[in-house]
């Protein structure tokens, strides 16, 4: 088999993947990985899941797409029902799409929506993030922050602004939560002023960062202030929970953490477990009847919005999820994973953090661990970590943290939420042996005088 006919060919040294088993995959050659992220956090059931695949193949045999001006169909009325039921109120209006980017990209339509009908088309403008990631597509890149991302496309990108993220750990106005929280807010109050609330349509972030970031899980305090902040200044706030929804953090949404409830919220990933291309966007009350039946027309014209076949999984993967109880089980072992992976924090010295919310947990990789300078981005720590780890027999996610629009070094570890308590010890294992061959590989290259060596640092004399 050759890869040649692709336009972006995956890599020379990647296996050819052959089938899953529940947290395993197998390639052709019959090596066993541990998927320790999901796949890109998608795969929340696992794989090879006989209940889902039935559902799929059922929905094809009947029918697989009609398209949404010509038919209604059940399979997704039934998913739209089943998701407002999950959602706290007053959310209650559901489109259903295809991939993350195009639910961002409706999110923010639907807001500028909002405030055309209200009779204010000058607020269209879409306040972010940086070290935030909200999809490929351009109006979801513009709204990203993530510098390397954006760099190619720069010109062709709308000029949104963006505001500082809540990253404790090096806020410039220290590491306490109250001054975090602080901090974030007035930087995003200043920035609405600046551009004028009466330009500004709404606020797009994500309420636990993915890989944009290494997983941050916001202070307390924080997301009461951006529900008010928004309230104030009259922006409709949209939460992606593409990566953090879907119980991968303990909770249904990980927002409901704080008991707070956006405008828009967007999921994706793992609402149908990775078993179809599925992507949601809901919306409260007060946002659908603004837009009224027609409100959405064009904003929704994706050929796949509203398709059978990808919600009958959805709601495949709805039932397992809500029979095996998989929303506290994420819950219940991401307490068992994060002090794992706090432990293992103890001993290699190289990890200079570890958070996370639920069975989403991320590890941020420090060249010194006291004053958390980061590692130089020409080493490449975090694609090193990733290959060791898949020679060791573990998946797990790099994530870029960009620090400074370039440096920083982190991975998430989301295994799916179908996961045993003895599993998590084998994948903390692996994950441990990785580390260690990329230390070692790291002190070979040094010519620091200070290094680390199995998980101890030591200076030479």
């Amino acid at each position: 088999m050759s890869d040649r006919a692709l336009l972006a060919p995956p890599g020379p040294n990647l296996p050819v993947v052959s089938h899953g088993e529940g947290v395993w995959l197998v390639d052709e050659e019959g090596n066993r990985y541990l998927d320790g992220s999901s796949g890109a956090v998608v795969s929340s059931l696992g794989h090879g899941n006989a209940e889902i695949s039935a559902a799929l193949q059922k929905q094809a045999t009947t029918v697989a797409f009609a398209h949404r001006t010509q038919f209604r169909n059940r399979p997704v009325e039934e998913l739209a029902a089943a998701l407002v039921d999950l959602a706290p109120p007053p959310l209650s209006r559901v489109a259903l799409l295809s991939s993350g980017s195009e639910a961002n990209e409706l999110a923010i339509k639907l807001a500028v929506r909002f405030w055309q009908e209200q009779g204010r088309p000058r607020k269209h403008g879409i306040i972010s993030r940086w070290m935030s990631y909200h999809g490929a597509t351009l109006g979801a890149l513009s709204a990203t922050g993530h510098p390397a991302r954006r760099k190619p496309f720069a010109d062709l990108l709308h000029p949104f602004p963006r505001v500082a993220p809540p990253y404790c750990l090096r806020h410039p106005a220290g590491t306490s939560p109250e001054s975090c929280t602080e901090a974030c807010l007035d930087d995003l109050e200043v920035e609405i002023l600046r551009e004028g609330p009466e330009r500004l349509a709404a606020f797009i972030a994500e309420p636990v960062v993915g890989a944009a970031a290494g997983v941050l899980v916001p202070p307390p305090g924080y997301h009461e202030g951006v529900r008010e902040l928004c309230d104030r200044y009259e922006l409709l706030w949209i939460a992606d929970e593409i990566m953090s929804g879907c119980g991968r953090t303990g909770r249904w949404l990980s927002i409901e953490h704080w008991g707070v409830v956006p405008d828009l919220v967007t999921l994706g990933k793992g609402l149908s477990g990775g078993y179809a291309p599925l992507s949601a966007v809901l919306c409260t009350s007060r946002v659908a009847a603004a837009l009224g039946s027609g409100g959405l027309g064009a904003a929704t014209a994706h050929t796949y919005t509203n398709t059978p076949l990808p919600a009958a999984a959805g709601l495949a993967a709805l039932g397992v999820m809500r029979r095996e109880d998989l929303v506290a089980r994420a819950s219940a072992l991401g307490g068992v994973l994060h002090d794992a992976l706090a432990s293992l924090g103890e001993e290699i010295e190289m990890i200079g953090d570890v958070r996370g919310l639920g069975l989403l947990q991320g590890v941020e990789l420090v060249a010194d661990r006291r004053t958390l300078e980061p590692f130089d981005p020409k080493l490449g720590v975090t694609a090193r970590l990733v290959e060791a780890a898949r020679h060791h027999g573990l998946l797990v996610y790099p994530a870029a943290l960009g620090i400074d629009g370039r440096a920083g070094d982190a991975i998430v570890v989301a295994p799916p939420l179908i996961i045993e308590e003895t599993e998590i010890r084998e994948l903390v294992g692996r994950l441990r042996e990785a580390l260690l061959d990329v230390g070692r590989g790291l002190n070979e290259e040094a010519s620091s005088p200070v290094y680390v060596r199995d998980g101890k640092r030591r200076e030479e004399e």
